[in-house]
């Protein structure tokens, strides 16, 4: 049995597509439906089915698709270990948006320089659908903000960044209160299903403000793009953004407590990818932390 034709399988299987399969293979939609034809000969079984415009498992497909994906991880594990003196091999990295954009990017170039026979999948996604993804396997590591629980002692932990509320404002604000903005502007809420959501929420119930509110979203560049336009301030972590918006956009510090959104890397304790995992947090290592604002 060809491996190739079993990534295509439990590629095709997670997105639930054969065109984005396609896509993320580099290679045509007419490619994939054969390699997953010759598959579902070699088994003896059909392994998908069609669901509408999308694609799922059969049964016989759901029987082999955690198999697969532990002979996968079983087969790149071998490729690391046989490279001595090179690390080489693919890492399925998952990403939170703001780590993609404003933390990942750097790094990926710094690798791109120091291990060039490692390629990096990036998965995007929450921090809680990382983590599930990480304990189905079906990543090898994850960027995301600290889970707000006890984590499985078969993980690691490590903190990258530290991004400290602040109140996000237009530049007319620069002078004012940031608490008394946040009493009287219209609010934009970062979503309170979001773990890193959860810390303005706790926070405004520590100082006992009810803000206006107006919006409630999950991305922080878009809260931004909102809070740049006049339509109210927010409270968020101090993140490092893709672009410039210092002409534009004021953050103004809160009064202590502040609480602090922890950005950082989870894996496995005992990862077959270890060594990729090390290249990885090298790279983000050696890219310096953003100012933090007093």
């Amino acid at each position: 049995m060809e491996t190739r034709f079993l990534e295509t399988f439990v590629l095709v299987a997670e997105l639930g597509s054969l065109a984005e399969a396609s896509r993320r293979l580099g290679i045509t939609p007419v490619a994939v439906a054969q390699r997953m034809q010759t598959l579902e000969e070699e088994v003896g079984a059909q392994l998908l089915i069609r669901a509408g415009r999308r694609v799922k498992p059969t049964q016989a497909g759901y029987a082999i698709l955690e198999k697969g994906r532990e002979i996968l991880v079983d087969i790149r594990s071998l490729s690391s270990l046989a490279q001595l003196d090179n690390v080489a091999g693919d890492i399925r990295l998952g990403a939170i948006s703001t780590a993609l954009t404003g933390i990942l990017p750097e790094a990926l170039r710094s690798m791109s320089t120091t291990a060039p026979a490692v390629n990096a999948f990036l998965l995007p996604g929450t921090s809680n659908d990382l983590y599930r993804a990480l304990l189905d396997g079906k990543i090898d590591a994850a960027l995301l903000v600290e889970p707000p629980f006890e984590i499985a002692k078969s993980l690691r932990w490590k903190t990258l960044r530290k991004e400290p509320l602040v109140v996000l404002c237009r530049p007319e604000h620069a002078r004012a209160d940031p608490l008394a903005l946040l009493r009287s502007e219209p609010f934009i809420r970062y979503d309170r299903n979001n773990w890193g959501g959860r810390l303005p929420d706790q926070y405004l119930r520590d100082v006992e403000i009810k803000p206006n509110e107006r919006f409630e979203l999950d991305s922080l560049d878009a809260i931004a793009v909102m809070v740049r336009s006049g339509l109210g301030v927010s409270l968020i972590p101090d993140w490092s953004t893709p672009w410039d918006e210092a002409s534009s956009l004021i953050r103004l510090p809160v009064p202590a407590p502040r609480p602090v959104r922890a950005i950082g890397l989870l894996w496995p304790q005992s990862s077959p990818a270890g060594r990729l995992i090390d290249v990885v947090l090298d790279a983000i290592e050696s890219i310096p932390a953003p100012v933090e604002n007093k």
